[in-house]
């Protein structure tokens, strides 16, 4: 599971490390070392032009709200319990199949927070250390994700407050320090499959599925932090410093 992460590169750093050709100045976001479910969130995504449009395929760089909320859902509420899709069973789960096949999306991030589970305290209570974890040598990490439009039926079609953008991240096994602290992590995906994924035309379940069996490689380095980030209200740089397990 990955229910909160870091993401704090400016559009500037993002649209050169992803190749992005279209992002706008007003969409951007603070740098954010607390995501939680529903934060707006940049995501890379390609979009090809709509029927009778001209022009070619356009990378870009857009906030999506976190937490998935599929184009048939009758209340957005549900996209806060579709944060995650299993690598496993993403192209044949109802929620997620549609968007598989349709809007892929890359989720850049600085790392992520897991929560590794310990003894009891002495009144007998659960007692949980969160961790970051991130790439050792610091590059952002291009996790695999999937978005989808939802259109407010209460609304007129062509109003711009009618349609909401979210998105979900793929999730794997966990390896190297992740997985001595959680079973799952997102899936990062490596710069050499970045295009192919975000590929509208490109709709081979079998084929998008081969990407995914490998994520990214390179160490991954896992850092115990403070319980302050249990609080989705607290946020800023101190969230990463290094504490005591």
């Amino acid at each position: 599971m990955c229910g909160r992460y870091v993401s704090t590169r400016s559009p500037k750093d993002l649209t050169r490390l992803f190749g992005v050709a279209d992002w706008r100045p007003e969409e951007t976001l603070d740098p954010n070392y607390n995501v939680a479910p529903t934060d707006d969130v940049y995501a890379v995504l390609e979009r090809a032009p709509r029927h009778g449009d001209e022009g070619a395929v356009r990378r870009e760089l857009r906030p999506l709200r976190w937490g998935l909320v599929p184009s048939w859902a009758k209340d957005p509420k549900i996209g806060s319990r579709m944060i995650n899709a299993r690598v496993e069973t993403v192209h044949e789960k109802p929620a997620f199949r549609r968007a598989f096949a349709r809007h892929r999306c890359l989720l850049p991030a600085d790392g992520f927070y897991e929560w590794q589970q310990l003894e009891n305290d002495t009144r007998g209570k659960p007692r949980k250390q969160p961790y970051f974890i991130h790439p050792a040598d610091g590059q952002v990490m291009a996790l695999a994700g999937l978005y989808e439009y939802w259109r407010d039926p209460d609304r007129e079609r062509d109003d711009p407050a009618a349609w909401l953008l979210t998105c979900t991240i793929i999730t794997t096994d966990a390896t190297d320090a992740a997985g001595r602290i959680h079973p799952r992590m997102p899936l990062a995906l490596t710069p050499d499959h970045y295009d192919a994924w975000l590929d509208p035309h490109r709709d081979n379940a079998d084929e998008l599925r081969g990407l995914l069996t490998q994520p990214a490689d390179g160490h991954l380095d896992a850092r115990p932090v403070s319980s302050a980030v249990n609080n989705t209200g607290n946020n800023g740089p101190h969230l990463l410093d290094e504490v005591t397990a």
